[in-house]
């Protein structure tokens, strides 16, 4: 639904037809989704519905990847859910310090960067920001390096971990359950959210180049040469005709696999993120378009932000 409202503003032009239907229909789309619907009664969104049995466990309570999904349920003009949903989002925050970074924890890297494809949380502040003295950006920016200073000091001794190849999130993996490789016990996963912060640690030594190239906005000069060693370095094995196959353990090693494990899927949730995050650190160009989009103005008026770019675009 952000990709519907980014092509709602990024189709602007008054007088071309085309684009005009492109708007009416993103606008449709967007007014008939029933947000309020998914709330549970406990003040949070359910993630899931089955028609055999209702609404799943698990539900969108921070910190992770849904700052933009409930910023759109707010500002909803036809089904908003309720007003305090940003203060229960936030209520469930856990603040930590993890390898030299003090940040809101989420171990996988993803949740740290998909509301940031869509929205620009540079200098503008919610409550919680506010007595923090930081934003969301920068949060996010922390967690990166937290994940990137883990991978660096690889307390599981996996191999081919270091300052260049680094990076743990959700991705592909080689194997789902116990093997012993060069003698030790390993735990390896087939797809599964990995990460690394104070709340827990999920490592099999699978490195995914989304990690890196999804938070190319907050560090991009180590993301850049964390992409670039991978292309460089495992060029045969980890590049394809679209770009990054998905991920690989350099210690999942045997007759099939003699130089490791390197995944043969390209996956479209992991690699938008790499390349609409570099056209945000070259250009700006996702951030400044949904700057121009009243509902995404709307929900973070609603949830309490303030500041930056909001207080000079919109006073």
């Amino acid at each position: 639904m952000a990709g519907i409202l980014s092509c709602q503003s990024y189709f602007d032009a008054p007088d071309d037809q085309t684009e005009q239907n492109i708007r009416l229909l993103a606008d449709s789309l967007y007014r008939r989704v029933d947000w309020n619907w998914m709330m549970k009664s406990n003040g949070f969104m359910s993630m899931g519905w089955h028609p055999e049995s209702g609404f799943i466990q698990s539900e969108w309570a921070g910190y992770n990847e849904a700052m933009v999904l409930i910023i759109m349920a707010m500002a909803s003009p036809t089904h908003p859910i309720p007003a305090d949903s940003w203060s229960m989002w936030c209520s469930t925050y856990q603040i930590d310090s993890f390898y030299g970074q003090k940040n809101i924890q989420f171990d996988p890297l993803f949740g740290h960067q998909y509301s940031h494809i869509w929205i620009d949380f540079r200098d503008i502040k919610d409550s919680v920001m506010q007595v923090l003295n930081s934003d969301y950006f920068e949060n996010s920016k922390k967690a990166t390096l937290s994940n990137r200073a883990y991978c660096m000091a690889n307390p599981n001794k996996f191999v081919g971990y270091s300052d260049k190849c680094w990076g743990l999130t959700a991705c592909d993996g080689p194997h789902n359950g116990k093997l012993n490789i060069d003698g030790i016990d390993r735990i390896f996963f087939d797809y599964r959210a990995r990460g690394a912060a104070s709340l827990q640690i999920v490592d099999d030594g699978t490195i995914a180049p989304t990690a890196a190239g999804g938070s190319f906005t907050f560090t991009p000069d180590e993301s850049e040469a964390c992409l670039k060693y991978m292309w460089q370095t495992y060029y045969n094995e980890l590049i394809g005709e679209y770009g990054f196959k998905d991920a690989f353990n350099l210690t999942y090693k045997n007759e099939k696999n003699p130089v490791g494990w390197f995944d043969i899927d390209y996956l479209g949730i992991d690699q938008g993120p790499i390349a609409l995050q570099i056209q945000n650190h070259e250009t700006g160009l996702i951030w400044k378009t949904m700057k121009k989009n009243k509902y995404i103005i709307n929900g973070l008026k609603s949830a309490g932000f303030t500041g930056g770019w909001l207080a000079k675009m919109y006073k």
